[in-house]
């Protein structure tokens, strides 16, 4: 595996950190450097910025309307916006729906729905989870009947990320009960404006409003809205699960992250302490490990070998890694970090704070962060899988 980027690929790099350099806002690199709240605004703001550019579907190929870049440009396009503080890009459209819809949706499909994806015009949510069904996917329960030329959808999916501000949702439904679950699984692109569907807040700890239950009562999808053959729904989620999972290790804002461990620990008096210098270490460790892993798959990539076999290590240690870098936080700022004031997470926030104002956003993202060994399949899951398919 050569690590080594090639002059053309540093060059690359240069291009995209002087066009983000130019072209990010900087009152939203300022609320992503110091983890404060990201409107709807900011993160859509961010998205048609890209979306101008040709850059929101950044892994795109050239016939869909993406730049058509190589695996290390991606990441290297990646590195670039996460280090420069740019909002992560919201992957249910560009990310997770677009590739399902470009390998298995129909022509028309791709001309309806492609277009608004890549101008960040159009906002999509992911409905897979449900009350009962988890990482076991394939239990789901929520229902969609064929009536002519509609489909009856009856149902409900839970911890739907951001469905607030969606405009589009795909969903996986059950079109059949014969046969192992997994065979009775359709893929359907639902309209959220539809009759029939409620958005109804989930409001956690911090008193965010980040993720939502999503009820459909009768609601009627035209058949037409069906991804590929009916029943066949489970294959396509798995081809966009692997890319879910390549995405949630997310080691460029690690990378990020890394450097604000060590800013707060600097300014807290503790980064000169023998141990904590420790536990940096071993993040930082691991985070370059991390990031050799990312770079294998690249490789793999370039080779045209298949590299999602370990798609599911990179879920793991990017979801342990964002965990711990939120722990290190807090510990670098002890008892200050406790207290939890939610309008500090607001930008231009002129109250009183406890401790330095830095130390605000600390206890809300170390618990926000305890879903990451969750979502996207537990990381227990995940385990049994790689020991399945890399260790045999």
């Amino acid at each position: 595996m050569d690590l080594a980027f090639t002059p053309e690929e540093q060059a690359f790099r240069e291009e995209v950190r002087a066009w983000v350099r130019g072209n990010l806002p900087s009152e939203i690199a300022h609320k992503v450097h110091n983890a404060l709240h990201l409107t709807r605004d900011d993160m859509q703001r961010w998205a048609k910025i890209l979306g101008k550019k040709g850059w929101l579907g950044y892994g795109w190929p050239k016939q869909f309307g993406g730049p058509g870049w190589t695996a290390v440009q991606k990441h290297l396009f990646e590195e670039e916006t996460a280090l420069a503080g740019a909002p992560r890009i919201v992957p249910f459209g560009p990310v997770m729906v677009a590739p399902v819809i470009m390998a298995f949706g129909s022509p028309e499909q791709q001309q309806r729905f492609l277009p608004g994806i890549a101008s960040g015009e159009v906002w999509w949510s992911q409905g897979y989870s449900e009350p009962g069904s988890g990482s076991d996917l394939a239990s789901l329960k929520t229902r969609a009947e064929r009536k002519g030329d509609k489909y009856i959808v009856n149902g409900q999916k839970t911890w739907t990320t951001l469905a607030q501000y969606g405009d589009w949702i795909f969903c996986l439904v059950r079109t059949s009960t014969e046969g192992k679950p997994q065979t009775g699984i359709s893929f359907l692109l639902i309209d959220m404006k539809s009759p029939g569907v409620t958005v109804r807040p989930i409001i956690m700890l911090d008193g965010g409003h980040e993720v939502n239950e999503v009820f459909f009562d009768n609601v009627e999808v035209p058949a037409a809205n069906l991804i590929g053959e009916e029943n066949k729904g489970w294959t396509y989620a798995k081809h966009l699960l692997s890319h879910e999972r390549t995405n949630i290790a997310d080691v460029n804002r690690a990378k990020r992250e890394l450097e604000r461990v060590k800013r707060i620990a600097k300014a807290e008096g503790v980064y000169t302490d023998t141990r904590f210098r420790d536990e940096i270490a071993r993040l930082e460790v691991d985070v370059v490990a991390l990031e050799m892993l990312v770079l294998r798959v690249l490789s793999a990539e370039k080779s045209g070998k298949n590299p999602l076999d370990i798609a599911g290590l990179l879920k793991i240690k990017g979801s342990e890694i964002q965990q711990r870098y939120t722990e290190l936080m807090m510990l670098a700022a002890g008892p200050y970090a406790i207290p939890f004031i939610k309008e500090a997470m607001e930008a231009g926030y002129q109250g009183d704070f406890v401790g330095a104002a830095y130390v605000a956003p600390l206890a809300a993202t170390y618990l926000n962060m305890r879903k990451t060994t969750i979502y996207g399949g537990s990381n227990e899951v995940q385990r049994n899988i790689v020991a399945q398919t890399v260790l045999g």
